[in-house]
């Protein structure tokens, strides 16, 4: 993944969130793990190809995201590679991690040979579309780390067009790893989740006088998100949000358009969603910091105004953390203003 990406969106530096205000995991996780049931297995990977084996796989190295993913259901991986420190990591920082083998703290760097020693016959991981890769294979990632793929079939939810599909397909493939999804924790944080989404629909669409943009500064320049890659900022506008798509991504990566301090003021929002893996319970705070550092950043109204709210960016995996982040963006946009961007 070209380092544009990690540096605006992926950072550990700069962009590691806590999930102090998140779902507990441990109320989402079934008591016990599950018992994989025996003979054949398949699965269809994010990337349209489907994965068969003799036997279901028990010994499964992930990635931090979908080893959030995969434990909210009960099944523990023997293995995680992270982007960043376990303890910052927004997937993994309060999650039960005891027991399982860590194989690397930093995006692209991955203890390939310690893999090999767990023996694993699954590594489960997002597929990205716009890279078609599995996230720890990358563009930029290092070549030895690569070779992780060579261990074990590789499948995973797709970084598409919706974090709820997103979801889905992990309860989909936690399930034919022998997870009992209906688990009355699990249910209950998917009931929690269809009624604040019908919360969300109900005041997104009732605020049409709102233009919304999703943003991620960082240094000194301004990368504002194309929501064709941004399955969560996809189900925002399917939900009935005025969410607004920049007129240029960058060609190379088209995630986003990038900016110049210079030319931060390009959009005018009336509210920011402001990219919180730096921070989830401070984008307030981070705007304004931001801001000192940068004053350019307050030709954007509002960023001035202080009318920002978090974007989850690209971390959500589970059903009770995308509950906790919509309600909350239910609140503000409820709240804002819709004549800040004037």
């Amino acid at each position: 993944m070209t380092s544009r990406f990690r540096a605006a969106a992926l950072v550990a530096a700069s962009l590691a969130l806590p999930l102090s205000a998140c779902a507990d995991p441990s109320e989402a996780e079934p008591e016990t793990a599950a018992d994989a049931p025996s003979g054949p297995w398949s699965f269809t990977d994010g990337s349209g190809e489907e994965v068969a084996l003799d036997e279901t796989p028990t010994r499964i190295i992930a990635h931090g995201a979908a080893a959030r993913a995969l434990m909210s259901f009960g099944i523990r991986p023997v293995a995680i590679y992270a982007d960043e420190s376990v303890e910052t990591d927004p997937n993994l920082r309060d999650l039960d991690l005891d027991g399982i083998e860590i194989l690397g703290e930093e995006w692209g760097k991955i203890d390939v040979e310690k893999a090999a020693s767990l023996r694993p016959d699954l590594i489960v991981a997002d597929w990205w579309p716009a890279e078609e890769a599995h996230s720890g294979v990358e563009e930029g990632v290092e070549a030895k780390s690569k070779k992780i793929a060579e261990l074990a079939p590789m499948v995973g939810a797709t970084q598409g067009d919706s974090i709820l599909t997103l979801a889905e397909t992990y309860e989909d493939l936690a399930e034919s790893l022998g997870a009992d999804v209906d688990d009355p924790a699990i249910a209950a944080d998917k009931e929690r989740f269809e009624e604040v989404r019908a919360e969300f629909e109900e005041v997104a669409t009732s605020r049409d006088d709102l233009s919304v943009y999703a943003m991620s500064p960082y240094e000194d320049q301004v990368y504002v998100a194309n929501p064709e890659y941004a399955p969560e900022l996809l189900d925002f506008i399917a939900w009935g949000l005025d969410l607004k798509a920049p007129d240029s991504p960058d060609a190379d990566f088209p995630y986003w358009e990038t900016l110049s301090m210079e030319n931060a003021d390009k959009y005018q929002p009336d509210l920011i969603l402001w990219d919180d893996r730096d921070d989830l319970d401070n984008v307030g705070e981070l705007n304004a910091d931001y801001g000192r550092t940068q004053p350019t950043w307050f030709s954007v109204k509002a960023a001035e105004a202080g009318a920002v709210a978090s974007w989850p960016a690209f971390w959500l995996h589970t059903y009770g953390d995308y509950a906790t982040q919509l309600e909350e963006l239910t609140d503000a946009i409820r709240d804002a203003d819709g004549a800040v961007g004037d």
